[in-house]
């Protein structure tokens, strides 16, 4: 039997590069696409693992993505749509630009990813969309592209179903994240989060790697149209 194969959006940092590693692992043969990190990526995971520069954002990226897909896995078992960006700002404070970027990468490319990657699914694969960031932070741009990628998930999984295709969210709580560097957060100011956070801790990427690698695999054979939340028990109230 051949390997199983992996596409990873969002792969080259953060929940996407730690979710390629663990997958890589337990035996996968892995492709990952990013817009940043690329060289990083390349330096830091195994060589097996093929790295694509693309930015979620352009269909001619993403184009080039699925064509890479098709030249080196053939087919794919999981794709992971992971690509995203934040922009936790107030409301008063939301550009149009800000708003466009957030839709273009986070809904319209996670959207076209999976439309063209459709014919590279496997009946039986699984597709999972990270959901969960940019909820609850006071960032309703956020909130909005990131919660409409619900509906869309669920209608997906209802459209795939007769291929046995499953499809699923992950939502991440608070994760230690190159992302809150680039946003201008602390490491001291992610790190006292936990102080809210009934585990007593912040999340690692190795935590949402671990929960697609189960929504990913047999043991999830029953389970589609879901949002598996991570977030050490955020948002279950004292």
């Amino acid at each position: 039997m051949s390997a199983p194969t992996a596409l990873i959006t969002g792969g080259t940092s953060g929940i996407g590069k730690a979710t390629a590693e663990l997958l890589f692992k337990r035996g996968y043969r892995v492709m990952v696409t990013g817009r940043d990190s690329v060289a990083a990526a390349r330096n830091d995971l195994p060589a097996e693992i093929v790295v694509v520069r693309a930015d979620a954002g352009s269909l001619t990226d993403i184009d080039h993505a699925v064509d890479r897909a098709r030249e080196h896995l053939g087919t794919l078992d999981v794709l992971f749509l992971n690509a995203g960006i934040s922009r936790p700002k107030p409301l008063a404070d939301t550009e149009e630009a800000d708003f466009d970027a957030l839709f273009d990468i986070n809904v319209k490319g996670n959207f076209f990813t999976l439309k063209k990657a459709l014919p590279l699914l496997n009946d039986g694969a699984s597709v999972i969309f990270t959901v969960g960031a940019g909820t609850g932070m006071a960032a309703p741009a956020m909130a909005a592209a990131k919660g409409s990628l619900l509906p869309l998930m669920r209608d997906a999984a209802r459209e795939l179903a007769p291929r046995r295709i499953r499809v699923n969210a992950v939502s991440p709580g608070a994760i230690d994240t190159p992302v809150y560097g680039g946003l201008g957060i602390s490491r001291e100011t992610v790190q006292s989060w936990s102080a809210g956070i009934p585990l007593g801790r912040i999340g690692l990427p190795a935590d949402i790697a671990e929960a697609v690698a189960f929504l990913a695999s047999d043991a999830a054979g029953y389970i589609t149209g879901d949002n598996l939340v991570v977030g050490g028990g955020m948002g279950i109230g004292a």
